[in-house]
């Protein structure tokens, strides 16, 4: 949520550099400006009528001990009258409040200025690719079809069990997914990641704080009798970790990572590009969270670009990184990259992470805030996170570029983590 004072001090910057996420914030910003004059107008009758409150207590005091029968009542009215114009004046106080929060939530936040403009993902920016893109035979299979040859997912068991999108898997699939999540785990951990272990449903504060609610709700699957809400990502609770926290500016950077299953309706998603593992309702994710200071978040998304290319180039996967255009970044984020590995078999890039920093958006809804030795005010910290990793596609990926006559050979990094070196 962006703050009010950047949209007194600066509503015309506001408004341009929302243009370049496709935003027209025009309407919104002069309504919330009338709303903020408004809301501090009332504040000051407020104050003025409780000085008098407050002046004429003092006078009814003195009034008594003089034994001033008639004007001590007299006066006792006039403090009556006065106390229904300031409940009157608290009350609209509370309601311009109120809508001003409504207007303040509908706003994105703002794009880092090296974000360029654009609508699709054609407009994305490629920083750098690397890995060789593999040679397969010309009978290659893509994983939906692989993953039935070796009977390591089961699609129709899953449909069966519980619906679409939820897959079963069994035997070496089971044990490629654990591998993969203690790889990941632990590759975090030699980054200097805290490995955190959250809950998997969150509550409505919550999603506000990272900015699912209360426009995506739609996207989430919701637990109605207990109001609690399936979490689409572990950024929502390990984030909410810091919610109402001050922390002490030596101790930011705080890196935390963790691995959770991941739940997203998917309303609206079919045709051929979400077969297989390309779009499910659960998957499981490995998630890095920084809270960082302001002076060096964008010092720290880079650290985190960096970590999740590392991962790239120990699973021998040919991958890119993109720099999101405006009109393809998320509502809360102010710079994403994401990374899309090769899909051989499908002939196509599939997204696997996205790495973001959300600056203070996230953190003015969480009251995150830290402060500097000796100091006496609070800033608001930068938050920031990355898929470290997906695995639904990174699964695909594996299985469609490393088949071979025999099978599908794994990365000799996750060889100690699967305890075999085929599927087949």
């Amino acid at each position: 949520m962006l703050t009010i004072n950047l949209l007194r001090e600066q509503s015309s910057t506001v408004i341009d550099r929302l243009r370049i996420k496709n935003f027209d914030a025009t309407d919104i910003v002069n309504h919330v400006l009338d709303l903020d004059r408004r809301r501090r107008e009332l504040q000051v009758e407020s104050d003025a009528v409780q000085a008098e409150l407050n002046n004429l207590s003092k006078v009814i005091g003195s009034m008594m001990k003089e034994g001033r029968k008639e004007d001590t009542e007299a006066a006792k009215k006039g403090i009556s009258i006065m106390k229904e114009k300031q409940k009157l004046l608290s009350e609209n106080f509370d309601m311009v409040s109120e809508e001003l929060q409504k207007e303040l939530i509908r706003l994105p936040n703002l794009p880092h200025p090296a974000v360029a403009p654009g609508k699709t993902p054609e407009d994305n920016v490629i920083v750098r690719s690397g890995g060789r893109l593999p040679e397969l035979q010309p009978d290659a299979l893509p994983h939906w079809d692989l993953i039935k040859k070796y009977d390591i997912i089961d699609f129709d068991l899953g449909i069966k069990i519980t619906g679409a999108g939820f897959p079963v898997y069994k035997g070496k699939g089971a044990r490629l997914q654990r591998a993969l999540i203690n790889f990941f785990l632990d590759e975090g951990g030699k980054a200097g990641y805290r490995e955190i272990e959250p809950p998997i449903l969150v509550n409505e504060d919550s999603g506000f704080g990272t900015g699912q609610l209360p426009d995506k709700e739609g996207q989430m699957y919701h637990v109605g009798i207990d109001n609690l809400y399936m979490i689409p990502t572990a950024e929502v609770p390990i984030t909410n970790i810091y919610r109402d926290v001050i922390l002490d500016a030596a101790d930011l950077p705080v890196r935390n990572v963790g691995y959770t299953p991941c739940f997203r309706r998917e309303a609206g998603s079919w045709g051929a590009h979400v077969r297989g593992l390309n779009r499910l309702h659960q998957f499981d994710k490995v998630e890095i969270v920084q809270i960082a200071h302001p002076d060096t978040s964008y010092e720290s998304l880079e650290e985190m670009v960096k970590h999740v290319e590392s991962l790239l180039v120990k699973l021998e996967l040919p991958y890119r990184i993109v720099r999101l255009c405006g009109g393809d970044m998320s509502f809360t984020s102010a710079m994403t990259y994401d990374f899309e590995v090769y899909s051989a078999a499908q002939q196509r890039w599939l997204e696997v992470s996205s790495t973001s920093n959300f600056e203070a958006f996230q953190a003015n809804r969480l009251k995150c805030r830290f402060r500097e030795k000796g100091a006496k005010q609070t800033t608001l910290c930068h938050t920031l996170n990355g898929s470290a990793l997906a695995l639904p596609r990174i699964v695909a990926a594996l299985l469609e570029n490393n088949q071979t006559p025999q099978g599908v050979k794994m990365p000799a990094v996750l060889v100690p983590y699967t305890g075999f070196e085929m599927i087949s």
